[in-house]
């Protein structure tokens, strides 16, 4: 399979896995058990970022854009092998399991599976609407004033796309979405 057949997953929380194929990308939102925040604080954020980090380097998992809300988020990765369902299950339990021993808890932190919707990877335009839809999640819900910059919600992979490529996280690859806005980089990511 060449890399234009490949396809674009989107994968969602509380609902069943529908491919298991390497995909260019999956979106992945998961929410809190009953609604609940996932993060109590900023330490808890960048646990969870750290951890996506360890998962990227065990999948080799590709993010194109991410959203740490309250109690969900939201992730756009691409997973060039088929691991996305053993890399979501580590990356939950993972996640979970180090929350609730912060927090000297126990139980389910995130409700739910998640669901996969694949989507065309052609380069057809739709990597930039899901990462869109993704970025601008929180002004949407409001926790970016009407009158600041997007990049004020430090919770986003939006202003990492601002950064020098040596400033940004090594699993952010920034150029397949700056090649759908027509601006072209030298580096992948």
């Amino acid at each position: 399979m060449n890399r234009w057949q490949q396809r674009w997953g989107i994968v969602f929380a509380a609902m069943a896995l529908s491919a298991q194929a390497p995909t260019h990308g999956a979106e992945k939102l998961n929410g809190g058990d009953r609604r609940e925040p996932i993060f109590r604080d900023d330490e808890d954020r960048k646990r969870f970022l750290a951890t996506l980090g360890e998962a990227c380097a065990k999948t080799g998992w590709q993010v194109h854009a991410l959203c740490l809300m309250p109690n969900h988020f939201h992730l756009v990765v691409e997973t060039p092998q088929p691991n996305l369902v053993a890399g979501m299950k580590w990356l939950l339990g993972t996640s979970t399991s180090r929350f609730n021993r912060r927090h000297k808890l126990f139980g389910h932190l995130f409700s739910g599976r998640y669901k996969s919707l694949v989507v065309d990877g052609s380069g057809s335009g739709y990597l930039k609407s899901v990462c869109d839809y993704v970025h601008l999640n929180p002004a949407r819900a409001k926790l970016v004033a009407a009158d600041a910059a997007l990049r004020s919600f430090g919770w986003s992979s939006w202003p990492a796309y601002l950064l020098a490529p040596s400033k940004r996280p090594t699993w952010l690859r920034v150029d397949r979405l700056l090649g759908e806005w027509g601006i072209r980089i030298s580096t992948p990511s």
